[in-house]
């Protein structure tokens, strides 16, 4: 709930280091979730820790399903 002193911020509101910086943060997300889910549809369910199909789905947890997957997710050979 937003609290009423304190006005929403629209993006021409931001500075330009904020603007940057949600903007990188976006570029990393999206890069450790291509890579966790191109790594997922390369290996076989044997390679893997647990369901693929629950893999594939924490990979859209922001930060934390790639992260997790890369940790905890693939087997090590």
């Amino acid at each position: 709930m937003a609290c009423k002193k304190c006005p929403k911020k629209r993006w021409k509101d931001l500075s330009k280091g904020a603007k940057y910086a949600i903007v990188l943060a976006g570029c990393v997300q999206l890069g450790l979730q291509v890579a966790a889910l191109r790594d997922l549809s390369q290996r076989t369910p044997a390679q893997v820790n647990g369901s693929k199909s629950t893999w594939l789905a924490a990979s859209f947890i922001n930060f934390a399903g790639p992260i997790a997957y890369f940790l905890r997710g693939r087997k090590k050979e």
